[in-house]
């Protein structure tokens, strides 16, 4: 079975956009998946990026024209400047660790719950109920948002760690167990055509 490690962070837009799409490619191949949510505002300056809020204004504006546009192209909502953007990405985080460890759900449903969420439905994805309720509708135990928060924090920060060092560098990024290294939503047709054999 193919495996996948997947860097991302519960407030990555462009992870938003792409999660569908990522979903039927996950099924199509029967993949295994690792998710490896990270903090995304760390990992940019440590690899040679900067901040949305920190980056030149041209490069600021073409980032909402290619939200709106991508967009569109994956037929999703999407609020370009939500309410709670950004808000703290540890405690999304660290549930969907703990729902990855305790298994029973839909785990890249979860995802998909916490940022549409914060990107289609102007909720903060940092605060308790609105876990609880994507840990729920995702058919894990709402409790998993109280528990392993220690666990959640150690794997929260090696994910950072292990980004860095495999080469990842933004959100969404995938990489394969043969090291084929895919990064951005617009990249998923590439992954899913590597996975066939066929790239």
């Amino acid at each position: 079975m193919a495996h996948i490690d997947f860097y991302f962070s519960p407030i990555s837009p462009f992870t938003y956009l792409a999660m569908p799409r990522f979903l039927e490619v996950v099924a199509r191949h029967g993949v295994e998946v690792t998710y490896k949510p990270l903090d995304l505002m760390a990992l940019f300056p440590r690899t040679g990026g900067m901040k949305p809020a920190d980056r030149h204004p041209s490069r600021m504006e073409y980032r909402m024209q290619e939200l709106r546009r991508q967009a569109k192209v994956a037929d999703l909502p999407i609020t370009l400047k939500p309410a709670h953007f950004p808000t703290n990405q540890a405690p999304p985080s660290y549930a969907i660790i703990a729902a990855q460890a305790a298994g029973g759900g839909d785990l890249g449903g979860l995802v998909f719950a916490l940022l549409r969420a914060c990107w289609a439905e102007e909720k903060d994805i940092a605060e308790d109920a609105v876990i609880r309720v994507a840990l729920s509708d995702s058919g894990f135990d709402p409790s998993l948002a109280d528990s392993g928060l220690l666990a959640g924090a150690e794997a929260y920060a090696r994910n950072l760690e292990e980004a860095v060092s495999a080469g990842a560098f933004g959100a969404p990024f995938w990489i394969t167990a043969e090291d084929e290294r895919f990064w951005g939503q617009d990249r998923v047709a590439d992954l899913d055509a590597h996975l066939a054999g066929t790239l």
